[in-house]
């Protein structure tokens, strides 16, 4: 199943009710990523700081992601955040940390397509979309596979 699809899944109705939710979120983490002091380094941190350094760096690296959990993504980046990103794409809290816990490796694999953290931490919004299969199908829910 492509992350495509399972952001589909997950959002179930609300994404229609929505339209765009799949791609608001997506666009929601990839800013929330940005935000963080330091970017996309900033964020690797939280997570070696909360013991998952392995994992984020998995997804940093050339080889398959390991996963992470709602619970985990809840204890690295903390209920505020996880909160903050819940009200900005209209979610529960509790739906936003299984979504981010598909979606965040993703993001952190396509924001550094060459195994390395983009100087400034910042990772390009476009790059990671068209890794991601672009915008159309997220819009559109096309089965191309991420």
């Amino acid at each position: 199943m492509s992350l495509l699809d399972t952001l589909g899944s997950l959002l179930g109705s609300q994404s229609q009710q929505q339209g765009g939710g799949q791609a608001q979120l997506l666009a929601a983490a990839m800013e929330f990523v940005n935000n963080q002091p330091g970017g996309l380094s900033g964020l690797i941190q939280k997570f070696q700081q909360g013991g998952l350094g392995d994992v984020v760096q998995s997804w940093v690296g050339n080889g398959e992601n390991q996963p992470v959990s709602a619970d985990q993504i809840h204890s690295v980046l903390g209920s505020d955040a996880v909160a903050g990103l819940a009200q900005k794409v209209g979610l529960q809290p509790d739906q936003v940390g299984g979504l981010l816990a598909q979606v965040l490796p993703h993001v952190v694999n396509a924001g550094t397509p060459n195994g390395e953290v983009p100087a400034g931490g910042q990772i390009n919004a476009e790059s990671v979309l068209g890794t991601l299969g672009g915008l159309a199908s997220l819009f559109g829910g096309g089965n191309k596979q991420a």
